[in-house]
């Protein structure tokens, strides 16, 4: 009730002091790094001692790089066109009727979401720029983390006159309390969760509230036969290694068997410390690859574990993503414009790329400033969600007296 309230003033707020709320909290995140960091650090330790796996440790761990990078997606926020009040479409009927469609804030935009602490800062600064308010649900795992930064949120908000009630973090962390932030019907506009496949079957489950699915990352590479070589094995390395427990990290290889015995032992070679799983075709090239299960060409595997499979041809590649894959992000490594131009229109993806990394699938990568989620759904919004997908649109009507015969 309290963020229904904040709802009101923030639908009204000038972008001047929008833009000086995320500047202020930039500053003040900056300023607090000693703080942070140590209720990270309590976090961490936390997780550690329950022995949870490093890539999830490091999607927690936060260090004064992350914290200026959290700073940094607030500035770059602030920098970014305002998009309330922008006028998408407008016409005169015969009548005279002046119609207008104008971009207006959803409202309350619940957010339930899982260790990484840097969302509570990227998803209140997407929420207060586009005239949001940010109601929080973060996990256990970050709880320490998460309290200290939203105070800080909540302190610039108060310093430049808007509501602190513009970002809220519940402290419950418990089910109970997750499965009732999923209820607020009448009080929440919007619910975007971002976790695992346990998260994401609780939301469709339990909620009452409309949601945007910010669902699982299984994203595949596909390398062509027309592929330049040396330019895949960089695309797959930093694909999967850069940071395997994200959700636009590459979980599967895909090789057109016309390259694999050439591809498959440089891919193996380079992707040092990764463990390889493969069809009977991909070990048979390389030995190194251990045995698939027909589930691993479908799993998430958050982890240096990447699935591999050797396909005919192009029609078999793309049948094959769309199969298996999560609806999220799917590359292609080819020279070949007609093969490029295929995979782009009949994957079914977010974000389909082309001789590039999955990696770059970020809101802040694709210049929305830092991103509340990627979503594989395909109602609303699809992809990263940034400011224009945190708002909906409302007819602006003016007449002249005109009344309905």
């Amino acid at each position: 009730m309290r963020a229904r309230a904040a709802s009101r003033v923030m639908a009204v707020a000038s972008t001047h002091t929008k833009n000086d709320a995320l500047l202020v909290a930039a500053d003040l995140l900056v300023a607090n790094t000693p703080e942070i960091l140590a209720a990270n650090s309590t976090d961490v330790a936390e997780a550690l001692e329950r022995g949870v796996a490093g890539p999830l440790v490091d999607r927690l761990r936060l260090s004064s790089a992350r914290v200026e990078a959290m700073a940094n997606g607030l500035r770059g926020v602030a920098a970014l066109a305002d998009p309330v009040g922008e006028v998408t479409d407008g016409w005169v009927r015969p009548n005279g009727l002046e119609i207008r469609r104008v971009r207006v804030p959803l409202g309350v935009v619940a957010i339930i979401y899982e260790s990484r602490p840097n969302v509570t800062s990227d998803a209140a600064g997407l929420c207060i720029k586009s005239g949001n308010v940010a109601f929080l649900r973060g996990s256990s795992s970050a709880i320490s983390s998460n309290l200290v930064v939203a105070r800080v949120l909540r302190k610039a908000l108060e310093k430049v006159g808007l509501p602190a009630d513009a970002v809220v973090l519940v402290d419950d962390t418990s089910r109970d309390a997750a499965v009732e932030f999923m209820q607020q019907r009448g009080l929440v506009d919007c619910l975007i969760p971002r976790g695992g496949r346990a998260l994401i079957q609780s939301i469709l489950d339990n909620a009452t509230v409309p949601f945007i699915i910010d669902g699982d990352g299984n994203c595949h590479v596909y390398v062509d036969r027309a592929a330049d070589l040396s330019m895949a094995r960089e695309i797959v390395v930093n694909a999967k290694t850069s940071r395997p427990g994200v959700c636009n990290s590459a979980e599967s290889l895909v090789v057109h068997r016309d390259i694999a015995a050439e591809f498959l032992p440089m891919a193996a070679e380079s992707l040092v410390g990764v463990e390889l799983v493969g069809d009977p075709a991909a070990r048979a090239l390389e030995p190194s690859i251990a045995e698939a299960t027909e589930a691993d060409f479908a799993t998430e595997f958050l982890d240096l574990k990447m699935s591999v499979r050797v396909v005919a041809d192009l029609d078999e590649a793309i049948a094959h993503v769309n199969e298996t894959g999560s609806g999220h992000s799917e590359a292609i490594v080819t020279s070949d414009l007609n093969a490029a131009s295929r995979f782009t229109r009949e994957v079914d993806a977010a974000a389909v790329l082309v001789n590039a990394s999955t990696r770059f699938v970020d809101g802040e990568e694709f210049g929305f400033g830092a991103e509340i989620g990627i979503s594989t759904q395909k109602l609303h919004a699809r992809g990263p969600l940034g400011l224009e997908q945190l708002t909906t649109l409302k007819f602006v009507v003016h007449g002249q007296g005109q009344v309905r015969q």
